[in-house]
Formats: structure tokens, sequence, C-alpha cells
């Protein structure tokens, strides 16, 4: 298949045997999702430099604020972080979760496709 090459690795498992689905890109492999807005952000040169987007694809810088786009379960506990939820002063990491926040349940590392700048 020639089309794999124009699309990216999974960012999971590292195989290329990905396809689209709608908005998301899929791995066959593992079965993971991701956006497919994250493959654009690859094709520029953006992704790989250290910037980290918002799910809007604005970058995200420490000391700003952002706010959950969606209920995100804690792994672990029956706890909840709650969509609408505005964070304050964030500090980005490097790893799987990019955003290292303290909130009033605790801190957390959640990643930039589940928040937008405030």
């Amino acid at each position: 298949m020639t089309h794999t090459n124009t699309l990216p690795a999974c960012p999971q498992c590292g195989q290329e045997n990905t396809y689209p689905d709608g908005d998301n890109q899929v791995c066959a492999d593992c079965g993971f999702e991701w956006p497919a807005q994250g493959v654009h952000a690859e094709e520029d040169g953006l992704a790989g430099n250290g910037v980290v987007r918002d799910a809007n694809g604005n970058p995200l810088a420490d000391g700003d604020a952002v706010i959950l786009i969606k209920d995100l379960k804690v792994k672990g506990s029956s706890t909840v972080l709650k969509k609408g939820t505005k964070v304050k002063s964030i500090r980005l990491v490097d790893g799987d979760h990019e955003v290292d926040c303290k909130m009033e349940s605790g801190s957390f590392m959640l990643k930039a496709e589940f928040l937008k700048k405030a």
C-alpha cells in the first residue's frame, strides 16, 4: 500500500500500519487512535521541534492557563476532571503527557489534546 508512506507512524507503538478514519488516525496493529490534526503538525515539521499545541493548534507555554475540553477519568481513581475546568499555571514536560499541573483535587499529568488555551 503506497498511502501508508504519507501517513505517520503510530505514536503509541511506532508501527507504520496506520490509516485515516474520519477526523482521526488509527493504528491497525495496536488500535490506538489520535486526532488527524497531529498529522498535519508532523507534516509541517512542528511536532518534532518541541512545540506543544492544544486541541485547537495553539502553542502552549509554561505558565499558561488552559481549559479542559472533555471529562477525563483519572486512572486508578474514581475522580473525574470535569469539562470546562480552568487550570492555571501549567508546566510543560517531555513524555506522553505533555502538561503537568496542580488542581484542587491534586497534581496531574495531562495530554495537550484535551486542553484549550484560556
